[in-house]
């Protein structure tokens, strides 16, 4: 999967779950940070907000999400 950030900077990490469709809720997504599910270019990452931009990768579920401008 590919999210484009269209020209902003950088999303949050628990927006990007909610927009990709991998979260139903922002508590959902929040959950799925703090129990370690989300990895962020081939590391867990812990940070809720962790701005994520262009570039990088987020894995989750075996999923793969790679960020584009």
């Amino acid at each position: 999967m590919e999210y484009a950030l269209n020209g902003t900077e950088f999303i949050e990490l628990v927006k990007l779950l909610k927009l990709a469709r991998i979260a139903e809720s922002g508590g959902q997504a929040k959950l799925m940070v703090e129990d370690g599910e989300v990895k962020r270019n081939g590391e867990v990452e812990l940070r809720k907000r962790a701005k994520i931009r262009a570039g990088e990768m987020i894995e989750i579920f075996g999923e793969q999400i790679r960020i584009t401008e």
